[in-house]
This record gives structure tokens, C-alpha cells and sequence, in this order.
């Protein structure tokens, strides 16, 4: 059987070393959209060395690291990567990410979820460095004709947008070589680059990836709702629930709350179609 809940479950965390400096983070933030305008003193804590900060989504790409990939190789998992679908994310900071940083990281499979014709395996990556925790982060991977195996289905809890106009709203242009850009932090899928693979695939053009929307869509919250202070990020979460282009436009929605922040992401070229969704930035 493909997929071994138990094995999976039982299975030893995987170990390994990451380390990144401020090019890295520099480069990540330009792939999610800083540095416009260029010489904005709020962009500038994006991309300039003196003034940098890191905003908490760099966390998935630190270390360049896949845990994605390396997780769907754990024992019990034996997928077709061609099946798998990059459902929805997560992250907790239990402290702000330094500029400069060596750390550890930790790679579990946390749960797999049952859900008929198809399975989600959540992978979890723990990481701290020599003062202690940094960050977790799930994967929570969909992979297609995988279900039936008899397991829990697992929660299916949504965060309806509020019955209300939402108390911000803020646009975001997609460059045309944005993903281009983004991938160079560490994904390398052909998808978003290759416009003959993106047709295999199924796409008319290579499609951006969804970790750089994630990307976007909280510094636009931060910048927005949070004066700019990464500082402030507790946790976020989201559900991958569409496709956005190189050279759309995100339409991001905020609704404020206690210690938190509810967003919708819609693409406006294509009549406001959801992009991401069940997203929650939690707050001091």
C-alpha cells in the first residue's frame, strides 16, 4: 500500500543542519514583492543590509531546505510526486527569525488525514538554533487517489471571511518574473518556469507559486495591519484554494480583530477567484 499511516507516524524525525544570511533573506523578500518603490524607508527594511528584518513566511525557505520533498520520502510514504498538491500551510514563531542564523531542523510526518479518494499528509518541521526554539512549520500535502486506506479524515474547520466589508483591502501587482525570481530561494519546480512542463501540467503558462502568494499576502498584512513590526507575528495559516499567473493581480482583504487578522486573497484579473482561503495572521 502507497501510504502507511502507522510506519509513517512511528517513523524517526528526520535531522539536518540549514543556515542562511542576508542575502537570502534579501532575495526572498524580492521574490515576494519588496523594494517597491526602491527607496521607500519601509522597503528598505526589506533589502537593505543595515536596516534588515525577516519576515516569519522566510521560514519556509530557510536553508534553501525542501521539507516537503524530504518528508514525502519518510517510511510509509511511497506517492507518485505528480499526485501531490501543496494544500495548505502553516507557521509558528515562537520568536522573531534573525538575519543571520544556523540552525537545526527536525522533519516529522505529524498526521495523516483519510479523506476518500484522496490523503493529506501533514509534515511537520521543527527548527531551533543554540538559544532555543524558532519556528514549526506545516505542510499539509493533498495527494490525489491516495484515500481509502481506512484512517481518521482529520479536521475541517474553515474561517468564514466576517459578514462584513472587510477593513482593509489593498491590491498587489504579480511581475511578470516574479516566479522566476521566487524560485531562486529554493524551489525549482519546472511548473513555474517552464511553459511546456506548465502545459503537461495542465496550465495555459507556468503558474506563480504558492508559497510566494503566502509570502506576499503577509507582508501586506504586516505592512498594513501591523506597522510594519514582523516582530508582531505569532502564527499564520492558510489554504491554498486557487492559481494565480505572473502578471495578475492579488486583491488581498483584511478583517481586524483581537490578536488576529482574517485575510481572503482573490485574483481580480479572473472575476475575484479565490486564492488563498481559512487564513488567519495571529498577533501581539
Amino acid at each position: 500500500m502507497p501510504i502507511d499511516a502507522a510506519k509513517a507516524l512511528a517513523a524517526e524525525p528526520r535531522r539536518g543542519e540549514i543556515a542562511w544570511d542576508h542575502k537570502d533573506v534579501q532575495l526572498y523578500h524580492l521574490g515576494v514583492g519588496a523594494g517597491l518603490p526602491a527607496t521607500d524607508p519601509d522597503e528598505l527594511r526589506y533589502t537593505l543590509e543595515s536596516r534588515l528584518h525577516v519576515l516569519p513566511s522566510f521560514a519556509t525557505v530557510a536553508g534553501a531546505g525542501m521539507a516537503m520533498l524530504g518528508g514525502l520520502a519518510a517510511p510509509g510514504i511511497d506517492v507518485d510526486l505528480a499526485a501531490v498538491l501543496h494544500g495548505g500551510h502553516s507557521i509558528e514563531l515562537h520568536r522573531p527569525i534573525p538575519v543571520k542564523g544556523r540552525a537545526t531542523s527536525r522533519s516529522k510526518v505529524a498526521a495523516v488525514y483519510d479523506k476518500g479518494k484522496a490523503a493529506v499528509i501533514v509534515l511537520r518541521s521543527e527548527v531551533e538554533d543554540a538559544d532555543g526554539p524558532l519556528w514549526t512549520s506545516d505542510a499539509q500535502l493533498f495527494v490525489r487517489g491516495e484515500g481509502g486506506f481506512g484512517g481518521e479524515r482529520g479536521p475541517s474547520a474553515r474561517e468564514e471571511a466576517p459578514d462584513r466589508d472587510p477593513d482593509r483591502t489593498v491590491e498587489r501587482h504579480i511581475r511578470e518574473d516574479q516566479a522566476l525570481l521566487y524560485r531562486l530561494s529554493g524551489d525549482w519546480n519546472p511548473l513555474h518556469a517552464d511553459p511546456e512542463f506548465a502545459k503537461l501540467a495542465g496550465f495555459d503558462r507556468p503558474i506563480l507559486h504558492g508559497l510566494c502568494s503566502y509570502g506576499i499576502t503577509l507582508k501586506a498584512v504586516v505592512d498594513t495591519t501591523l506597522a510594519g513590526d514582523v516582530s508582531r507575528v505569532r502564527a499564520y495559516r492558510t489554504r491554498f484554494a486557487g492559481i494565480v499567473f505572473p502578471g495578475e493581480t492579488l486583491r488581498i482583504r483584511m478583517w481586524e480583530e483581537p490578536g488576529r487578522v482574517r485575510v481572503a486573497v482573490t485574483a481580480v484579473e479572473r472575476d475575484d477567484a479565490p486564492v488563498l482561503a481559512d487564513t488567519v495572521v495571529e498577533h501581539a
